[in-house]
């Protein structure tokens, strides 16, 4: 595809095959990004002898490592948005500013980040559920992750980028290529250089910045139509556009925030309820499901360009007809997972342990976490597409009614009530339940909306917040 024709086939061609061009790249990239996960895990519960406390001590950095992608989505998501309304408007110099100042903002937040994790490691670890015995291995990892921490930014946010701007099979290969190496260095650095948990980090952020350096170099091409220019005073931030990109990159933020708060939460009720291998339990649970919730993050991403184009073309119909077809699609890979976690739990817990007493623990929390799967899906397909339109507190709504309405006051008292770390896992299928009900109404009431306006017509009635 030429650099002129992106932003028109993104109104032109048949919404379902827009949806497969720019899905499947995207549901390969998340995929692979989750295989990225899941393969410093594997890697790490299988080091001799400690592989148990490895993989627990792996899990407790996990409301750090969300809090550093709460910030990245902040920035890159809001960024993207933006690009994907402003091509469909045809408004290119606008959108390289965009571009430029989420380069920026990206590097500011990355430093920040790393600095506040570098001084008060220990304090905040122990903050997420660290003990004497997984605290070290925690330390190890978190240390080499927080120093490459502003790559990690730029990267996930230029890339989501790359995709938003037309580009869904560079941004998947980009992808790709992290995860393929990743899997080539883990074991060198963790088996064969002896370097543990530490290798695997080390491994990551290698991986990445190798990454970043081609994306960079695409972003300088001066003869596309999205490109960062030469000037550098461009680069300085400007608060108008930084303003409105937060705002739209909020929802995303606040969920990934609420994330952190919520397995900060989860981490301390596992360990008071079933010890520190119940923390590592939910780690491959966890893992496990971000397989799955990434394949529909795939969609997400292949659906976020089509609606925010259309949207700012006003072609409500083609909006409505791409959420519903993604809507559907995400259903169908949460009734997978369904049959995976419930019918299939021994063969994949046993990727990342060998340990009896973990793997009878993870077992069990897969099937009780995700009896009521199917159902996710719908969710973050329509949380997202509020995002996409910029509808924020609808989106922040959506994203927080789950995690803190719902999840957080389960996780403290179905464990009292049934005195035990049963009470954990029972919680994430009722808060889903809950959280779906609420989407579907707010779903119901958009689509309405949506009906009600004729192709051309302003997005006022919608309360647009872009």
């Amino acid at each position: 595809m030429s650099a002129g024709s992106i932003p028109t086939e993104l109104g032109t061609k048949p919404v379902g095959r827009l949806l497969r061009e720019y899905a499947i790249p995207g549901i390969i990239a998340m995929t692979a990004s989750s295989l990225y996960n899941m393969v410093d895990s594997i890697f790490i519960g299988h080091i001799p002898e400690v592989g148990s406390l490895a993989i627990s001590g792996l899990a407790v950095t996990f409301p750090l490592m969300n809090i550093s992608t709460a910030f990245g989505t902040l920035v890159g998501v809001g960024a993207a948005t933006m690009i994907s309304v402003l091509l469909g408007q045809k408004n290119y110099s606008i959108a390289n500013k965009v571009l430029a100042n989420d380069v920026t903002l990206n590097i500011l937040t990355g430093i920040v980040f790393t600095f506040v994790t570098l001084v008060w490691m220990d304090p905040i670890l122990r903050f997420f559920g660290a003990s004497d015995a997984t605290l070290p291995f925690a330390r190890e990892y978190m240390a080499i992750i927080a120093i490459g921490n502003a790559v990690t930014h730029l990267y996930f946010g230029l890339n989501s980028i790359i995709r938003s701007s037309g580009n869904p099979r560079l941004a998947m290969g980009l992808t790709l290529f992290t995860v393929v190496s990743n899997a080539i260095l883990d074991p060198i650095f963790i088996y064969t250089l002896g370097m543990g948990i530490q290798g695997a980090a080390l491994a990551t952020v290698l991986c990445q910045s190798m990454s970043l350096c081609y994306t960079m170099y695409f972003f300088l091409d001066q003869k596309k139509f999205l490109h960062l220019p030469r000037s550098m005073k461009i680069f300085r931030v400007d608060w108008r556009i930084a303003k409105d990109s937060l705002a739209i990159g909020m929802g995303p933020f606040l969920m990934n925030l609420a994330s952190c708060i919520i397995v900060l939460f989860i981490n301390q009720q596992l360990v008071k309820w079933g010890g520190d291998l119940s923390l590592g339990a939910y780690g491959i649970v966890n893992r496990l499901c971000f397989f799955f919730v990434m394949v529909v993050f795939g969609f997400n991403q292949g659906m976020q360009p089509i609606a925010g184009y259309n949207y700012g073309a006003r072609q409500y119909g083609r909006v409505k007809e791409v959420y519903v077809k993604t809507a559907v699609w995400a259903t169908v890979v949460c009734v997978v997972g369904f049959v995976v976690s419930e019918f299939l739990p021994s063969p994949a817990v046993s990727m990342f342990t060998s340990d009896p007493t973990l793997h009878g623990k993870a077992e069990r929390g897969l099937r009780l976490m995700n009896i009521v799967f199917p159902i996710v899906g719908f969710q973050m397909v329509t949380t997202n597409l509020f995002q996409c339109l910029g509808m924020v507190r609808k989106s922040i709504f959506l994203s927080l009614s789950r995690q803190l309405l719902f999840l957080l006051p389960c996780i403290y008292i179905l464990p009292e009530v049934l005195e035990s770390e049963t009470g954990v896992w029972y919680s994430f299928p009722i808060s889903d339940t809950l959280a779906a009900l609420i989407t579907g109404v707010m779903a119901i009431g958009l689509i309405r909306k949506l009906s009600v306006l004729k192709d051309g017509d302003d997005p006022a009635i919608l309360g647009s917040q872009i």
